[in-house]
Parts: C-alpha cells; structure tokens; sequence
C-alpha cells in the first residue's frame, strides 16, 4: 500500500510508514474471555483496582479514532486483533468477529493508512490460559493454527504480520516478576515457557507464509539499553551484560539463527531459524544496573537512576533518545534485516516531555537512515491513552487524551507536532 502523497516523512524513502500503535485488549473494550480480564479481578493486581471496561471503545467505534489517523496525517497504524474473540473455544471460531476485524482493517485501508497486524499482544483467550498458556506445549499448534487462521481471513487486507509482541517481556513480566498473568515469580517455569513462545512464533512466521508467500513477518521485540551503573565495577559490568543478554539478544538470535544463550535459558530450536522478515523494535527506555548478588529473583541486579535524572511521568523510564539509535544500530550490525521502530512512546499526561521526546527519537531513525541501516517505518505509541496494563489507566501515553468515563478524546499539542512530522513539514533538530 502506498502512503498517501506527501506523506514519506523526513528524510526517509518513498513509502516510509509513520504511524501509531495499539492493542486490542487496551483499546477495544469488554474482552471479557481473555485471560487479562480474569487477572484484573484479582484484588492488588491492577494499581488503584483500575478496569479495562469499554477501554477506548474500539470494537464499538474504532473508525472515529481512523479518523483522527488521518487528520494526523498517519499513513500506518500497527493493531492487533483478539484470539479470544475470534476463537472463543477451542476450534470454535466467531464469524461475526472475524467480520468485524475485517470491517477494521478495510476501515483502515479506506483512509489510505496501512495495518500492521500483531496476533498476540500480552493476552490469551481463557481455554488456553485454563490449560496451562505458555507452559503447555500444545500452544505452539494451536498458534500454528490461529496464525493460519488469520492469515485465510485477513491476508487480502494485510502486508505486514507480526505473531507475538515482546515475548521477553512475556516471560520477564507473567513468570519472573509476577506483574502480568499467570502473576507467577518462578524461574523454573519461566524457562519452561521460553521454547514455547520461540516455536510459536515459528509455527506462526511458517502458517503466514504458507497463505501468503510475499507477506513481511517480523517481530516487535522490546530493547532496552542495559548500562552498569557503576563503569568501572567489573560486577556491574557482568550483571548488565547479562541482564542484556537475556533481554535483548537471546531471542532475536534463536529466531535468525536458530540458538541463544542468556542466564535463564540457552538452547537450539532449528525450527526457529530464519524466521523473521525484519525486526520490530520497541524501545522506550534505558536502565543503569547495579550487581546485587543477594537479589537473585531480580538476576542479581537492581536498576538505579543518578540523581536529577529525567523521568517520564509515574517513574517509568529515563528520557534517552541515545538507546534507540544504540538499539537500531546494534540491531543492524547483528541480524543485518531490515527494521521497523514498532512501538516507541512515554508517558506525559501534561504533554511538557512528548514534543521533545518525538523529535529526538525521530532524529535517531533519522540518523540510522543516513548510516545506510534499512528502518522502514515508525509506529508512536500510542495514540490515544489506554489500558496500561498493571498500571491501569494512570499512564497517559496517547497523543490524544482519553476520558475512559465519558469516552471524550482531547488533542494534546504533541498530536499536531507528530502530524507535521508525518506530513515531513517539521525537521526534527
């Protein structure tokens, strides 16, 4: 799909996508049939016992928010779509919700702005969950085959698929921290899971291709610039790159080569091999480690901030543009595959960081591209605020303010800046 005229985007070559990011269960509203649901009933699990409820109100009118793409001048927008809605039982699947996850994507391409289709993003439907989720291994067929699925009915709409979103995260957040479901903190079973979502992602990347040979299947893998926070220690240094090995390259090595190695898991999965198109990169944030050999339920580090260092809103990151040109050029020096800044954001709720923030991250795709390193695209997240996950709704990420009460939407500044870099009317400095 070609992006409407004028719209290539600061020093980037014809095509170039720019765009936002969403996911279906922090958008959509009322999925009730996946395990997110379940966890946010728990008491303590969601901070302030915030709710998803309607969300943003997207299954019902996810078009008026389209239309607000295109007054932004955004040619791409990266969604996901919802594996319990679309197969609420196990081999029973919903015709109406495929109809309308068509509806959207057609809703999409109509307003000249190209889907990016993301087909698990953090949840899973409850059959699946309720027989052991990731740490069952039937899940790598029935992915196999939801993938299939998906590719059979979307595949005329969609050009650019990625099977699972940041699945270290998957692991880091649901079976060593406990944040997200299943809410466990057990190494054990946290690398059980990780073949599971490798092979996965596999059986997906094969089932897309096998429907749709030319379609570009990636990953939104989450980067994170892991310093030790004290240079010149020699175990701040070994906990850091450990820390990193794990987090940033374990994956992407077994799903371009066919084996990694971190602290957690290392292992050879030939079927890995060679699949991905391009790597998805979502980076937000950089983290300075500090060994904390005591702390082995933390990898024996701890993340510590020097004083006066600038913080996104809630503590959630340091503003370091640096570790997303550090994150696209060690991702092109290592896999040479072409990249796409998949997910790349902060949360502002009175928008006095998001302007600087765009135009220093959009400078570090712009300088990647001048290095020669293929970045085809740039996906903010996100635009609207939405359902942060264990943070609720207290994390305002959206270049428009959302009132998940009343569903009332408020362009913050930020919104019409992104719209002039997207228009490629605004240079970044």
């Amino acid at each position: 799909m070609s992006p409407p005229a004028g719209q290539g985007g600061p020093g980037a070559p014809s095509g170039f996508r720019w765009g936002t990011a969403t996911s279906s269960h922090q958008v959509e509203g009322n999925t009730v049939n996946n395990d997110w649901w379940a966890f946010e009933q728990r008491p303590g699990a969601i901070r302030n016992g915030h709710r998803v409820g309607s969300a943003c109100d997207w299954w019902r009118n996810a078009e008026a928010d389209f239309d607000r793409m295109a007054e932004l001048a955004q040619n791409a927008h990266r969604l996901s779509v919802e594996w319990s809605r679309l197969e609420p039982e196990e081999g029973r699947v919903d015709d109406g919700a495929v109809r309308r996850y068509r509806q959207m994507l057609q809703g999409l391409r109509d307003r000249g702005i190209a889907p990016l289709l993301t087909l698990h993003h953090f949840t899973l439907p409850l059959w699946v969950a309720r027989s052991g989720g990731w740490e069952n291994p039937r899940i790598v067929a029935w992915m196999g085959r939801y993938a299939r699925w998906c590719a059979g009915w979307f595949g005329d709409l969609v050009e650019d698929w990625i099977p699972i979103n940041e699945p270290n995260l998957v692991v880091v957040l649901g079976y060593l921290l406990g944040r997200h479901p299943p809410g466990i903190r057990n190494p054990l079973r946290a690398r059980r899971v990780v073949p599971h979502l490798l092979r996965a992602h596999a059986a997906a990347y094969r089932a897309i291709h096998a429907e749709h040979p030319a379609a570009r299947v990636g990953t939104a893998h989450h980067l994170r610039l892991l310093e030790p926070a004290r240079p010149h220690s020699l175990l701040d240094r070994a906990v850091a790159a450990a820390h990193s090995q794990f987090v940033n390259w374990m994956w992407l090595d077994v799903l371009a080569w066919g084996e990694g190695r971190s602290a957690l898991w290392s292992g050879r999965v030939e079927e890995c091999a060679g699949t991905m198109d391009f790597v998805g990169i979502n980076y937000y944030t950089a983290d300075r480690i500090r060994a904390a050999l005591g702390s082995p339920g933390t990898g024996c580090g701890r993340v510590v901030r020097p004083p006066g260092v600038a913080l996104s809103d809630g503590g959630y990151g340091e503003l370091r543009p640096d570790g997303l040109r550090w994150a696209l050029a060690e991702t092109w020096r290592r896999y040479g595959l072409p990249l796409c800044v998949t997910e790349n954001g902060l949360p502002d709720e009175d928008d006095d960081q998001r302007p600087g923030f765009l135009l220093d991250h959009v400078e570090a795709v712009r300088r990647a591209q001048r290095a020669g390193i293929p970045v085809w695209g740039y996906y903010h997240w996100s635009l609207v605020d939405n359902f942060e996950w264990a943070e609720g709704w207290t994390l305002k990420f959206g270049l428009i303010a959302v009132d998940p009460v009343t569903q009332r939407r408020t362009e913050r500044p930020s919104a019409r800046l992104y719209r002039e870099i997207c228009r490629g009317s605004v240079l970044p400095r």
